[in-house]
């Protein structure tokens, strides 16, 4: 066995039941990468989460720049899927939510915010990258903090100060005595809570997913031998079910991403009386 546990999928390749070495279970190790550059004692460095991130950008905005370089009025191929892909979060998602008339604004931010998402989650299965980028808490939240921010801005420019405190704070007296309480917790729940659930919502998700698929991958290999490999069989077989599950709930964790960001800016242009 290697000195570090954490290491044994890596290093120890013959490692089998019935060999004598225990299951490489995943763990929050599986979730670490060293830098590619640079020193992480520094906090100035470079990995495999952020390479993911910087390519899936590149992807993105190089789909979008090929599809609508040279529109024309009978679509190609890449313009026909592109179109169909603005359109999908447009209307179904912005126009459904925020309605066409204020809403056509903030297609842009909505449309980038779901095929970045989207993208992020999509590296799980994509051979050599596989990993979410999403699976690490500090991305999604940064997202949900760019939202809430949005959330913040939209609502003093619309309502100003007296309305943003109604705004966050739930204000109606018609509610009697419990209003104080109400207000309270409205005000903690949109200032604080909103933008923590938000992303822990996207990133929970993630994280499980890459984790349960870690555990059949390397039980697949991990019981190839003897008796086991009938149960290496059944393992695989999990490994392609979840990949097939995965490639849903990335679509969805994208979809419900967007659609809060969409019912934020949606309450911060209300009226509030």
């Amino acid at each position: 066995m290697s000195a570090d546990p954490t290491q044994v999928l890596a290093f120890e390749t013959d490692c089998h039941i019935f060999n004598g070495c225990g299951f490489p279970a995943p763990g929050l190790h599986s979730f670490l990468f060293k830098p590619l550059w640079g020193d992480g004692d520094s906090n100035l460095y470079f990995n495999k989460t952020m390479l993911l991130a910087l390519l899936g950008s590149i992807v993105i905005v190089g789909f979008f720049w090929v599809a609508f370089r040279k529109p024309k009025v009978v679509p190609g191929k890449f313009q026909m899927v592109g179109e169909a892909a603005y359109d999908f979060v447009r209307r179904g998602i912005v126009y459904e939510t925020i309605g066409k008339r204020e809403g056509e604004k903030y297609v842009p931010f909505m449309v980038s915010l779901f095929f970045f998402v989207w993208m992020m989650n999509l590296w799980s299965i994509i051979p050599v990258a596989q990993f979410p980028v999403t699976a690490i808490i500090s991305y999604p939240l940064v997202l949900a903090l760019i939202v809430w921010f949005t959330w913040i801005i939209l609502t003093f420019k619309r309502h100003g100060f007296v309305g943003f405190f109604k705004n966050v704070t739930g204000y109606d007296p018609t509610i009697g005595p419990v209003l104080p309480l109400s207000m309270t917790i409205e005000f903690f729940s949109n200032i604080l809570v909103r933008p923590f659930t938000h992303a822990v919502r996207l990133f929970a998700n993630m994280f499980a997913g890459h984790t349960l698929l870690l555990l059949f991958t390397i039980a697949s290999w991990y019981l190839l031998n003897g008796i086991g490999i009938a149960y290496a069989g059944v393992s695989f077989v999990m490994v392609l079910l979840m990949t097939a599950f995965e490639l849903f709930i990335q679509a969805v964790q994208a979809y419900v991403f967007v659609l809060l960001a969409c019912s934020y800016v949606q309450g911060a242009l209300a009226e509030h009386h």
